[in-house]
């Protein structure tokens, strides 16, 4: 499937391909997480013609605003150990710069007019890209 693009499967099975497929299924776990999270408490989906109806604040959406880009980014990240492929690597970083530049620019003012300050608190109390809560005493 890859090997037009000049990535082939390896020729073993060592531990950075064991690595890999963890790396990759955790990633995929994490985006269906979200998938579902956005179905049952969104009432919605990801694709644009679809949005979830209410602003999702559970699951993975806890601890940061956005999951379900890292969990894409993670399973690209662990195909790129799988096929030891520097290409997906790169691949992979330019997913992320896409990804943020699409966030900051397009996602975030949009769900600002959505949901107004429902989603201004919720970027007060969780980050953008690295899982935790913010300080409220910063």
């Amino acid at each position: 499937m890859l090997l037009w693009s000049g990535i082939v499967p390896p020729v073993r099975v060592g531990s950075e391909q064991i690595a890999g497929v963890v790396v990759a299924a955790s990633g995929a776990v994490l985006a269906v997480w979200c998938i579902a999270t956005f179905i049952v408490i969104g009432r919605g989906t990801p694709a644009p013609f679809d949005p979830p109806r209410r602003l999702v604040v559970a699951g993975p959406y806890l601890f940061v605003r956005n999951p379900m880009y890292i969990g894409a980014a993670v399973a690209l990240a662990g195909a790129a150990l799988f096929y030891e492929s520097w290409a997906l690597v790169a691949y992979c970083a330019a997913f992320a710069v896409v990804t943020h530049l699409f966030v900051v620019a397009y996602e975030e003012p949009t769900l600002r007019t959505t949901f107004g300050t429902a989603y201004e608190n919720y970027c007060e109390r969780v980050q953008r890209w690295w899982p935790g809560r913010k300080d409220r005493d910063a």
